[in-house]
């Protein structure tokens, strides 16, 4: 069972430029850091900013989403719309804005859960992995225990959950604010039993690798999974 996200990695440019920003537009304050890493809180997920020197760089483009306590999303709307040119789509009875940061990620931030307008960002609900093949990266994901929500009906797009948290697959498109599904995406996901996790896509990915905090999988479009 796939619990939590426990991080996303975007690969920054100008590490300090990267930091800045969502430590100034969305007070996000610093977990730890170290050489060519920062890794920001958002809620109980972390979102690493990684300067591309190694591997796992951390995506490109990347489209994710942060969630925020309904009474809390008019706030952020004011406030960030006196720097950025946002776009608003209304999902049922929840709304979504949506801008760019500093290296082109598509950021999202959408009402979810209850809570209180001082919490801020509560966490990371939402990534947008871009995939060759629509039909192999859903047998992937849902192998690795995550459910189907949903397909697009005009583009080539499917919505899966594990319960706390949804990715979103995509074959190269243009989606809602003109984001793209993210390149060489880098996720940490807590689970149960990593070995039973593991087991039902091991012919499916390109690497496994042990690591002291648990096991890294290579996707076949070569996103990295770590089970944690």
């Amino acid at each position: 069972m796939l619990a939590d996200l426990r991080w996303l990695a975007l690969e920054a440019k100008y590490l300090d430029r990267a930091r800045s920003f969502y430590e100034s537009f969305l007070d996000l304050d610093v977990r730890h850091e170290q050489e060519g890493e920062v890794a920001l809180a958002a809620g109980d997920t972390d979102l690493l900013l990684r300067r591309p020197t190694a591997v796992p760089r951390g995506g490109v483009h990347t489209h994710y989403a942060f969630s925020t306590p309904p009474d809390a999303y008019d706030g952020w709307w004011d406030r960030l719309s006196e720097s950025f040119d946002l776009v608003e789509h209304q999902f049922g009875d929840a709304k979504s804005l949506y801008f760019y940061d500093v290296d082109g990620n598509c950021v999202e931030i959408g009402q979810r859960d209850e809570g209180d307008v001082a919490d801020g960002i509560t966490g990371i609900f939402e990534v947008v992995f871009e995939v060759a093949d629509l039909d192999r990266a859903e047998a992937f994901y849902r192998d690795l225990g995550m459910e189907l929500v949903g397909r697009g009906d005009d583009r080539n797009r499917v919505r899966l959950t594990a319960g706390a948290f949804d990715f979103e697959l995509w074959e190269p498109q243009l989606g809602l604010a003109d984001g793209r599904g993210g390149v060489h995406v880098d996720v940490g996901l807590g689970v149960e039993d990593r070995e039973a996790v593991v087991e039902p896509v091991r012919e499916q990915v390109q690497s496994i690798t042990e690591l002291d905090e648990g096991i890294r999988l290579e996707d076949p479009d070569g996103h990295w999974v770590t089970l944690i």
